[in-house]
């Protein structure tokens, strides 16, 4: 416990160093992000592509479901497909909430399978929660050493290049021989429930602009449409039509916030065939309309306010 509790002083330290302002920021490692608040957020939306959130100070509370997943300075989350859910944040009493989020590579995840090839998989039933799309899980000192060394390496450039991917490498074997590792072995699984899942997430997350087609998703997963909703839910706990539409609104609200689009640009480009009908889709989920709630992104994101375009 003394060398976990050592660790997370220097993690909080390192945090604070990189993560300047509040909101996410960008790392000179891709898929390495720095996250800041200096205060409480009430339950929002929000969509996480597969990764792994360390926090340093603070807490974190994420909704999916029925399920409550804790991610604190004592336990970090794990998303192994590109997931929305609602998410709290909780500022610590001595100062902000700091985090740290490292993308999950397949093609890292691939390889480190072939090596472990001989390693048995944690234990884990079907229903378990490896069939889960989402999970936190307790802390060890050697993921959260290797947090730190990643940490370190980030405020020096030459050493980030070298060291840096290396370090992502070890963190991502710490998570797979941990207590959950499953969720990240079931990816690679060829005729898995997960990997069959995220390829139809894959799918929906490249075209959310067309129109969503259940019954050929079912098809190309190999299962019924019946079987395909169930196993979706069990990974994602919402159905196909309801995750679909939730990844267009989040979609839409990054063209207005990032590329300053109008409403009715960004619900065009994201297949909405009524302005006013995404509008009220819009407002009802993220508890704002599109102007609000693009002016909050920009904030939380640390980005100057654009003019919007209406250009196609």
């Amino acid at each position: 416990m003394h060398d976990l509790t050592a660790s997370n002083r220097r993690l909080t330290e390192l945090l604070g160093t990189l993560a300047t302002s509040d909101g996410i920021g960008s790392t000179i490692l891709d898929g390495v992000k720095v996250m800041r608040s200096s205060q409480s957020i009430p339950r929002t939306p929000v969509l996480y592509e597969p990764s792994i959130v360390v926090v340093g100070q603070g807490r974190k509370r994420g909704y999916l479901g029925d399920r409550v997943y804790t991610y604190d300075a004592h336990n970090y989350l794990v998303l192994s497909v590109p997931m929305p859910f609602e998410c709290e944040t909780e500022v610590a009493t001595h100062g902000p909430l700091l985090a740290v989020s490292i993308g999950v590579d397949l093609h890292v995840l691939s390889d480190l399978l072939l090596k472990m090839e001989h390693t048995p998989p944690p234990a884990a039933g079907e229903d378990g929660p490896h069939t889960h799309g989402m999970y936190s899980t307790q802390l060890d000192a050697a993921l959260s050493e290797a947090t730190v060394r990643l940490l370190e390496c980030l405020t020096q450039p030459a050493e980030a290049r070298i060291l840096g991917p290396q370090i992502i490498r070890e963190i991502t074997y710490r998570v797979l021989c941990g207590e959950q590792g499953g969720a990240l072995r079931s990816l690679i699984a060829v005729n898995g429930r997960m990997s069959v899942i995220q390829r139809a997430l894959e799918r929906m997350h490249a075209r959310y602009a067309d129109a969503i087609d259940v019954p050929a998703l079912a098809r190309s997963a190999g299962m019924s449409v019946s079987a395909f909703h169930h196993h979706f839910k069990a990974v994602t706990a919402t159905s196909p039509l309801q995750y679909f539409k939730t990844i267009r609104l989040h979609k839409a609200r990054m063209l207005m916030a990032l590329e300053g689009l109008t409403a009715g640009v960004a619900a065009s480009r994201t297949g909405y065939q009524s302005p006013s009908q995404f509008s009220r889709e819009f407002k009802r989920f993220f508890g704002a309309t599109p102007q609000e709630e693009t002016v909050r992104v920009r904030n939380m994101l640390g980005l100057e306010a654009v003019v919007a375009t209406t250009l196609e």
